[in-house]
């Protein structure tokens, strides 16, 4: 064990660990395009984008490039009563592939954040306006981030169960389907007529990443953010996870004819570099905000808000995001994901194999009927880590997730993997 192990172990507490059991962690190196150098010499490819952050690989020289000329320009300045020049460009970029009824950008620090920030504008969208609207909609099995109120929308389970007593009360509805829409709908429509204090709808959109890929179609939802905006209930889209090309397209949203009031990003925005959040929201959202009353501000903010070297990678992550090579890589990655599952669709050990853009999700059949603490995550990380390639699994569902810059052959690669670890359990 070197001295690195040693002294994490001694100093450090890692992030979703089960402290008692946990295996000395790996010693990352290096970064180069899709993999990490361990400090043994190994090459382990990122199957999963560094919990779904990086976008074009690690180290990318163009990104790293930038960031290290906005280090020698400007490295921050507080963002309350000043400016500066990336935090501007970005919010114009943003604003140029975000819902054409996005109007504004208000910078936070991570994807938790972003969602915070969502919930507290709809909050006080409606506090400023005199009217007591509190509750959120929300589906079950959603995961919106680790915040009070994050934790609030998201699903009750083993990610809050500490927490449960401090936490406001959602409405969970479940993901709509082919069976449950026209009920849902209904539902909804009871609700919002019998009801005068439903604030807000929000949602990840087509994928729910921690709940293990779970995937539904977009018509479904485009159907019940009609029926929420009708009946003006603000919309909010948690896109941290799959904005960026995830799903095939830049946002989630535009899969959507009907769009949110709010947007909220991080994770793939700086191309995996450094943390920034963003909420984006329509402009009705911030007028409401704008007062001769002062108490109706809109009282957030975090010290290391819009935080130019961040904002500098992600200006850097658009610049590769808007070349056609970046969607060509894309195309492949999506085309290839659905060859896999039309040949994986009947497995004998699969409970269900499903993709959209990017990611890809096999849900194993197990003994177990608990997802995230599901033993079998041991036995498929391990697998995959012996073949040289890190995958953290969601319980029983083995996803991919990789960089755009991943080669045909590299993804083959991981396909034949999994396939012998089907065909071995």
């Amino acid at each position: 064990m070197n001295s690195i192990i040693k002294k994490d172990q001694q100093h450090v507490w890692h992030p979703f660990t089960h402290l008692k059991y946990a295996e000395a962690p790996i010693h990352i190196v290096k970064g180069e395009g899709a993999y990490f150098y361990d400090a043994d010499g190994n090459k382990l490819l990122d199957g999963i984008s560094s919990w779904w952050v990086n976008l074009h690989g690690h180290c990318h020289p163009y990104i790293s490039q930038k960031v290290s000329e906005q280090l020698n320009i400007l490295e921050h300045a507080i963002f309350s009563s000043f400016t500066h020049e990336p935090a501007v460009s970005l919010a114009e970029r943003l604003i140029g592939h975000l819902p054409s009824n996005q109007s504004k950008i208000f910078y936070s620090d991570n994807g938790s954040t972003a969602v915070e920030v969502g919930l507290k504008m709809v909050m006080q969208y409606w506090h400023n306006q005199g009217i007591h609207k509190k509750k959120f909609i929300a589906f079950e099995n959603a995961y919106h981030g680790d915040t009070f109120g994050g934790m609030s929308v998201g699903a009750r389970n083993v990610f809050n169960n500490a927490f449960e007593n401090l936490l406001f009360d959602v409405i969970h509805i479940p993901l709509p389907d082919a069976e449950n829409i026209e009920q849902l709908k209904s539902t909804l429509q009871t609700w919002f007529t019998n009801h005068n204090d439903i604030a807000g709808f929000i949602f990840e959109p087509l994928v729910q990443g921690a709940a293990g890929m779970l995937m539904y179609e977009a018509t479904h939802l485009d159907e019940l953010i009609s029926i929420c905006q009708v009946n003006h209930i603000i919309c909010i889209a948690d896109e941290v996870m799959t904005g960026f090309g995830r799903t095939g397209e830049f946002f989630a949203s535009d899969h959507l004819t009907h769009k949110p009031d709010i947007v909220c990003l991080s994770k793939g925005l700086t191309g995996g570099y450094m943390p920034l959040g963003v909420t984006s929201c329509a402009q009705f959202i911030y007028e409401a905000c704008v007062s001769d009353d002062k108490t109706k501000t809109f009282f957030h903010g975090h010290s290391y808000t819009a935080n130019p070297t961040a904002c500098s990678a992600a200006l850097a992550s658009m610049d590769l995001m808007e070349k056609e090579e970046t969607w060509t890589q894309i195309r492949l990655i999506s085309a290839l994901n659905v060859q896999f599952v039309t040949e994986h669709k009947n497995h004998s050990k699969l409970a269900d194999v499903r993709s959209l853009g990017t990611v890809l999700a096999l849900e194993l059949k197990t003994e177990e009927h608990t997802h995230y603490l599901n033993k079998a995550s041991e036995s498929i990380a391990s697998y995959f880590l012996k073949n040289a390639i890190i995958i953290r699994p969601l319980g029983n569902v083995l996803y991919l997730i990789p960089p755009y810059c991943i080669t045909e052959k590299e993804l083959m690669g991981v396909y034949d993997c999994m396939e012998s670890f089907l065909n071995q359990i």
